[in-house]
């Protein structure tokens, strides 16, 4: 690859290479002050379709360890959105040390809240608030869990805002380029709180499972073991992978943690429910 960076989040490693020099200073600037690694567990490219792609119309194919042949590439405006997208799919395809939750995780005390929920339910608009407003922030796509210890591992990755959402990113946050015509309206990628990357050494012990969803009537519905052990198992990439490890990590979460389902019309109802909820254990 021409450009690349390596950088740590977390535990893993990856290597993200392009044809183009612009996706690379991007993911720098987003990421800056993120450790680097010699030996990286993942390799994401960024590669043009064909040699003239470089310059002529040229669009961003996402390749790497792990691939999926069906993805339609990316203009190059995009490209910081491409080396996300690259770095998830090397996560859900691909990593197997703990297991893995399409959740975002915050933490206070030692004790850690993880939401999970479908795109589109907030959980990363959440995470930011809550990141802005005293908790530490672990994560935004991910939750990491040790399938030994039942900790949850930091994976603090910068923080996809979509449309009304970007908003609230506080002043003076660290932010990536506004990317406009995205699957998904305008994205903004912004930098976590500066304690997030500080931290992400240290894990926390779950404490709350919330499923939001936005856009409806503040309402809070407690969860029995069932439907939360079927919603995490369809939250999870790697459980079946994991084999009786995956199996353990996910019945200890069920029996340990209580778990809600919330409702929320805008993202302070939210956050305040996720406050008084954790204020209640």
């Amino acid at each position: 690859m021409r450009h690349s960076l390596s950088l740590k989040v977390g535990p893993v490693g990856f290597r993200v290479g392009s044809d183009w020099r612009a996706p690379i200073a991007q993911l720098a600037a987003l990421y800056e002050g993120y450790p680097s690694v010699d030996v990286p567990d993942f390799t994401v490219r960024l590669e043009a379709l064909r040699p003239w792609r470089r310059w002529v119309r040229p669009s961003v194919a996402i390749h790497g360890d792990y691939r999926l042949p069906e993805a339609a590439p990316l203009p190059l405006a995009q490209g910081l959105l491409a080396a996300e997208l690259g770095m998830n799919l090397q996560m859900a395809l691909g990593y197997r040390r703990h297991l893995l939750l399409h959740a975002a995780v915050v933490e206070r005390g030692g004790r850690a809240v993880l939401m999970s929920g479908v795109s589109g339910a907030g959980k990363s608009t959440l995470a930011l608030m809550l990141g802005q407003g005293g908790w530490r922030f672990l994560g935004d796509e991910f939750a990491l869990v040790d399938c030994a210890s039942g900790g949850v591992v930091p994976f603090p990755r910068a923080v996809s805002l979509k449309n009304g959402s970007i908003a609230v990113a506080a002043e003076g946050a660290r932010l990536g380029p506004m990317l406009r015509g995205t699957p998904k309206g305008v994205i903004r990628h912004v930098a976590p709180p500066g304690d997030a990357v500080a931290r992400m050494a240290e894990g926390a012990s779950p404490a709350l499972l919330v499923f939001p969803r936005f856009g409806f009537a503040g309402a809070v519905r407690g969860l029995d073991a069932a439907e939360t052990f079927v919603r995490l198992t369809q939250a999870s990439t790697n459980y079946a992978m994991l084999g009786e490890a995956g199996f353990r990590a996910l019945t200890r979460l069920v029996e340990g943690v209580p778990a809600v389902a919330i409702d929320y019309p805008d993202g302070a109802a939210g956050v305040a429910q996720v406050e008084a909820l954790f204020a209640a254990l």
